[in-house]
């Protein structure tokens, strides 16, 4: 069979990556796709000294990548949605197959772009837009077919996964274990994206449109980051038995679906919740198989450059494949995607932590009991220490039984109205997980 010919654009971390493994491991690659892979021209403003490319076209403008008859497969590793996707639109007109690592691409742009590439007669791949590494995508997309699946719970931000597991392995705040993650190179100089949940939300709704053939649905994404939790909130969810992680949930509900990303208190024994560092990992729920576990370096350069050339290879089989035949970018056709329902934050139900600052005097856990029961909530643990020497305020954590959100929210705003509770209540959403 003839050689495939991909055409790379971005020459950063992933692509010189990508680079060095198709040139380190090419018999391997050719032999497992059946035909070689050659890269036939790269575009990048800027040499990356981690890779040779002394043997390859580059050229800095990357619109003549997209425009090259000679290209087979467009490689997308710009990063963005703005030239990244008039990209994509340019290699997609010319009849080329695209390969992404880009997130938010595929989140925010991925309906229009999966339509356009149907009407064409090409493919879309990007499963290192999700873990990269771990290979949720395909799985999600293949591998878990014969199944309804009914949740879906990942770790799927590394700098927030590093950030919480040296805030509770070594005691450090917020602020310093961010210092450390920018430091080692984890994150970046703004780091709001990761920390404040937008890349996860990223990933979250291309999982979700996967596992319940539903269009992507990025703006109704609830996301909430971690940047307010505490060391404290470590220790006590430590004390009852939990680890704070920051998950994104899809869950399917007869009403709708959950997509939702924040903090999360998950019960030590969950495998899922002794996954530390920077590592990712997805877990699963479907009706046949249960729950299965995906685990693995969700970035660097070469774990991501794996699924790039996972991709390619899965392209370059399906090139002399009808369209019609081949698995769908978005898993099923476009139009049999389900019109689901995305749940708003206050129809979810689920357990909370709450964690108050209250004034050390009689009556409070009283009040603190009404409230709760008032708006049909029950207190499944508690835990209230000693005030520290000369301070008037005492913290009192209380872990719920199951509620609505909405009820949640109302006896919080009636509990922060009391005269003898000080600033914000600290609330945590805690998951089972099983």
């Amino acid at each position: 069979m003839r050689a495939v010919r991909i055409g790379v654009c971005g020459l950063g971390t992933v692509g010189g990556a990508t680079i060095n493994v198709l040139a380190r491991n090419g018999e391997e690659i050719a032999a497992r796709c059946g035909r070689a892979v050659i890269v036939e021209q790269v575009g990048a403003r800027r040499n990356n000294p981690d890779c040779d490319t002394s043997r390859l076209k580059i050229t800095p403008d990357i619109f003549a990548v997209a425009n090259n008859p000679d290209v087979d497969i467009l490689v997308e590793l710009i990063g963005g949605t703005g030239v990244a996707r008039e990209l994509v639109l340019t290699a997609i007109d010319n009849g080329k197959h695209v390969v992404t690592a880009n997130k938010a691409l595929i989140a925010e742009h991925g309906n229009a772009l999966f339509a356009l590439a149907a009407r064409k007669g090409v493919t879309i791949a990007y499963e290192a837009a999700v873990a990269g590494g771990v290979p949720i995508i395909k799985s999600l997309r293949e591998g878990l077919v014969g199944n309804r699946v009914q949740w879906i719970a990942g770790i799927i931000n590394g700098t927030g996964n590093y950030i919480l597991t040296e805030m509770r392995e070594k005691g450090r705040s917020f602020t310093e274990a961010l210092g450390q993650a920018q430091a080692l190179g984890y994150a970046e100089a703004d780091p709001t994206f990761d920390v404040e949940g937008i890349d996860a939300a990223h990933k979250l709704v291309i999982m979700a449109s996967l596992a319940f053939a539903m269009p992507l649905t990025f703006d109704k994404v609830y996301t909430e980051g971690i940047s307010r939790i505490s060391r404290e909130d470590i220790r006590y969810a430590d004390e009852l038995g939990y680890r704070i992680k920051h998950l994104g949930i899809a869950r399917r509900r007869g009403q709708g679906v959950e997509l939702r990303v924040h903090p999360t208190l998950i019960p030590q024994r969950r495998l899922i919740a002794n996954v530390d560092g920077v590592m990712n990992a997805v877990l699963v729920s479907g009706d046949a198989v249960g729950s299965t576990l995906y685990y693995g370096a969700g970035a660097g350069g070469e774990a991501t450059a794996s699924a790039v050339i996972a991709d390619i290879v899965d392209v370059a089989r399906a090139l002399e494949v009808r369209p019609d035949q081949r698995v769908p970018a978005a898993g099923v056709a476009l139009t049999a995607q389900a019109g689901t329902r995305v749940l708003p934050p206050e129809e979810v139900v689920t357990s909370y932590y709450l964690r108050i600052s209250a004034y050390d005097k009689p009556g409070v856990m009283s009040e603190l009991a009404t409230i709760c029961s008032d708006w049909g909530i029950s207190i499944e643990a508690l835990i209230q220490h000693e005030p520290e020497e000369g301070e008037r305020l005492v913290p009192v954590v209380i872990l719920t039984s199951r509620a609505r959100e909405a009820s949640l929210c109302g006896a919080v705003a009636q509990i922060q109205a009391l005269d003898t509770v000080e600033g914000e209540v600290v609330r945590i959403r805690v998951e089972s997980l099983g």
